[in-house]
């Protein structure tokens, strides 16, 4: 991996990501002098200057996070084509690489369950795993579920949950994502209403939409008689 060193003695900047500008004013300086403003990868930690901007610290988290949804792909790709490949001898390759097999062994089944264009980017590893236990129709909805949705894992897991057991929220998930064509900006935003209320989308939706029908309806019985 391209983002990763020997030792401390030689770390380097995780520069991939950043701005066309910030890249090429890194490339003109050497030395200390470039590595003052960058955040340095070594083995064992991060190097991370101080005074380093908001953003370019926002910037890294992003990119560390990504680098760690992959390398979960990565990992599990690579025992898989080792078994495929060197039956007799993969074990061997996973030993001398200091890996444990047990840690991989999720790895490499989620990998196995999701060929390479089935993944969904938008999508973590972790979401993939939820799934890996499906059929490929079953994965299929619930990834487009989940990523129209942006879901966490938790959600996702959530929502499984409840159409296994026939809740309520089963109900109001199939109600948002079969029936309604809902805006992303406004589905957001309803995300972020339930979040803020401490609760899960389906729970708030309905909530809502319970509160609202009821006062329309009491609305109207007020209302005088047609004649």
């Amino acid at each position: 991996m391209t983002n990763q060193v020997e030792d401390c003695k030689d770390p380097k900047a995780l520069t991939f990501g950043r701005t066309t500008e910030a890249v090429s004013r890194t490339r003109r300086a050497t030395g200390a002098e470039a590595r003052r403003d960058q955040v340095l990868t070594t083995k064992v930690g991060l190097h991370i200057p101080t005074g380093l901007a908001f953003e370019e610290w926002e910037r890294a988290g992003r990119q560390l996070s990504g680098l760690l949804n992959s390398s979960s792909w990565w990992l599990g790709d690579w025992l898989v084509y080792g078994k495929d490949h060197y039956a007799d001898r993969y074990e061997r390759g996973i030993n001398a690489a200091g890996l444990q097999y047990q840690t991989l062994r999720n790895y490499a089944w989620v990998s196995r369950r999701f060929e390479l264009h089935r993944r969904r980017p938008a999508l973590s590893f972790q979401h993939h795993a939820e799934l890996a236990s499906l059929c490929t129709d079953e994965q299929e909805t619930w990834l487009d579920s989940a990523e129209r949705m942006k879901w966490s894992t938790k959600q996702l897991r959530n929502a499984i949950r409840a159409q296994r057991e026939g809740t309520p929220e089963q109900t109001a998930a199939a109600a948002t994502t079969r029936r309604l064509a809902v805006p992303d900006s406004r589905l957001q935003w309803w995300h972020t209403a339930a979040t803020e209320a401490g609760t899960e989308l389906g729970e708030w939706v309905m909530a809502t939409l319970d509160a609202a029908a009821d006062q329309v309806l009491k609305e109207a019985d007020r209302q005088p008689p047609l004649a």
